[in-house]
């Protein structure tokens, strides 16, 4: 559990003993010198995440992903504990560093714990894994700048078949232990292998496949590249995908039809080893609290009883003829919600998301006091893994502005796309959403690296969330049906708090709990059954959003309630904002520390 030291009293330098400001600087600085030294070993053992970075240094590396690697991981993690314990004074740290000390202990202990389980888990499935992350990472963040550049993406292809040795002996080790993924699973990840498989060189004629194509359209891109340098690059990436890349994927496809054959349909993680209490820990992990499933799936019903009932009130004011059963029929139905589904409409969708952006972003000084320099970038989902994506998902840009934040839009299917829903979808994943929250974060001065790319999902969903309400006070969702599907997104969210405790605690089955989606909510069979596979091969990360969201709501009233006439959103989310991601109860004390002056 994290340090017991609220924020209000270290702001206000209540400690049992009094330091010289001299020591207290001193004791920080060597604080933050050691922050900084852990959080580089963590970057220098990862050639990805020096990618994600913008750091162009073990380009032609993959990530090791061992288990002994991980064990390695662990070491060092409990050293670096160790250290912090013995080697740093709590009471002489000023409290921005005391607020560092006590996340970095957080974080190191929930590693250690996170340890525990790590096999409890599905490093191959329909959501993500290494099998999709290839070419969706050499695409997004392997940059071409030069010929070096471009000879470190024909090394990493050829490391592909150590990676995915790697990979499937971490397969064999959860099929050991009895941990296999649920059946479903294994068809869409069997199709997305093959999808990336497609094309050349893989195939004699047709279109370049995924990683080809990526590879030559950055060759394009230099300058002062001779012809003969440029057919030697491509010939050497043609060989690797030939000799390295589509046997190793081949080998993964194999593994996969095999384990396909013991694969059951049960799907909750109570069928893992111990797994009641993984889901526990699951949950404590996603929330940043101790809230029991017990009590997460009660609050799940009493939020969805409560949005049904707003939704009632725009059923009756749109002066519809039916229940509320029946609207989402209608929404469901009725083509006009709906673009196309083909090219003009993924076109004429993107198109429009664009424009909604474009107008929030002409007014976020009403909403923000610290804008990031980052841009952000609208984008459909690759076809080669847009039939099992998600809905929609945002990747943060590079720190030094290289490369922009991206919101992500699935558009394999234009009917799990309303028009209804497109507002709140764009403010959660884009602006004031994630692109708002981790680009600040980010780019932030004086923070702690480690706190900057820190994540907690129920801080980081819960913003997002939260961003999609904001903007009904702005004026925007401007006709009832624009803000029925807010309520429609609010609804998907609070569902996912009865769904996931449902079919990890309650054990439903994966058909139960389809059924209480399909019966509580206007989305698409489609959507319903994505969803709930979503929720099944990670458990408790959907619970998140609402809690998140209902915290941070919470903690405005309070503001707002304490300070009255001198309540200014702005500032309240810079509070939220400008300490970079942290667990729900300490942003509890941030907003309380920036209330009590008020009241004395």
């Amino acid at each position: 559990m994290m340090r017991c030291a609220p924020i209000l009293l270290a702001l206000a330098g209540c400690g049992a003993i009094a330091y010289s400001p001299e020591a207290v600087h001193g004791e920080s600085a060597r604080l933050n010198r050691f922050l900084e030294e852990s959080f580089l070993t963590r970057v220098d053992r990862s050639p990805q995440f020096q990618a994600r970075l913008g750091i162009q240094r073990d380009q032609g590396a993959w990530d090791d992903i061992s288990d002994a690697h991980a064990r390695e991981d662990r070491e060092i993690t409990a050293r670096e504990l160790e250290r912090l314990r013995a080697d740093f004074d709590f009471e002489k740290l000023n409290g921005d560093a005391q607020l560092s000390y006590r996340l970095f202990e957080y974080e190191a202990e929930r590693t250690l714990e996170r340890f525990t389980w790590r096999f409890h888990d599905y490093p191959v499935n329909q959501m993500h894994g290494v099998h999709a992350n290839v070419p969706a990472f050499l695409e997004s963040f392997h940059r071409i700048d030069d010929v070096a550049d471009a000879e470190a993406y024909v090394e990493r292809l050829n490391g592909i078949p150590r990676l995915f040795d790697q990979l499937i002996e971490n397969l064999e080790l959860r099929e050991e232990l009895g941990i296999l993924p649920p059946a479903f699973v294994f068809p869409r990840v069997i199709e997305d292998c093959r999808n990336i498989l497609a094309g050349r060189p893989f195939e004699p004629s047709g279109a370049d496949g995924t990683i080809l194509a990526d590879f030559r359209s950055k060759l394009a891109r230099l300058e002062r590249l001779d012809e003969a340098t440029r057919e030697r690059l491509l010939g050497a990436a043609t060989a690797a995908l030939t000799l390295s890349v589509g046997p190793a994927y081949e080998e993964l496809i194999g593994v996969l039809e095999r384990q396909s054959a013991e694969a059951t349909t049960d799907a909750g993680a109570w069928k893992l080893p111990d797994g009641d209490t993984f889901y526990r820990f699951a949950l404590e992990q996603a929330t940043t609290t101790r809230l029991t499933p017990a009590a997460v799936h009660t609050l799940g019903l009493s939020e969805v009883a409560r949005i049904h009932d707003e939704m009632r009130a725009i059923v009756i004011g749109l002066r519809f003829e039916g229940d509320l059963q029946d609207f989402f029929r209608f929404l469901r139905e009725d083509e006009r919600f709906y673009y196309p589904n083909d090219d003009s409409g993924r076109a004429a969708y993107l198109r429009d998301v664009k424009a909604i952006l474009e107008s929030m972003e002409a007014r976020l000084d009403e909403l923000f006091l610290t804008r990031p320099k980052a841009a952000m970038v609208v984008k459909a989902v690759e076809p080669y893994r847009a039939a099992s994506a998600g809905k929609a998902f945002y990747q943060r840009g590079t720190p030094d502005g290289s490369r922009p934040g991206t919101y992500y839009a699935n558009l394999y299917d234009m009917t799990a796309m309303p028009r209804y829903q497109m507002e709140a979808l764009a403010f959660h994943e884009g602006i004031p959403g994630h692109h708002m929250q981790s680009s600040i974060a980010q780019e932030l001065e004086g923070l702690p690296s480690f706190r900057k790319h820190g994540h907690y999902t129920a801080y980081g969903e819960g913003w997002g969330l939260y961003a999609e309400v904001v903007p009904k006070e702005m004026g925007f969702y401007g006709d009832d049906y624009s803000d029925f599907g807010r309520l429609a997104m609010e609804l998907w969210r609070a569902c996912r708090l009865v769904v996931d405790t449902g079919i990890h605690h309650r054990r439903w089955t994966r058909e139960q709990a389809i059924d209480y989606l399909r019966r509580n909510t206007p989305n698409s069979e489609g959507d319903c059954i994505k969803a709930v596979e979503r929720y099944i091969v990670m458990p408790a990360q959907a619970t998140a959003y609402t809690i998140g969201m209902l915290k941070i709501l919470e903690l405005r009233q309070r503001a707002q309630d304490r300070l009255g006439e001198r309540f200014d959103v702005r500032v309240f989310h810079d509070v939220l904002l400008r300490s970079g991601p942290v667990p729900l109860d300490v942003l509890d004390e941030l907003v309380e520390a920036w209330i009590a002056p008020a009241d004395s």
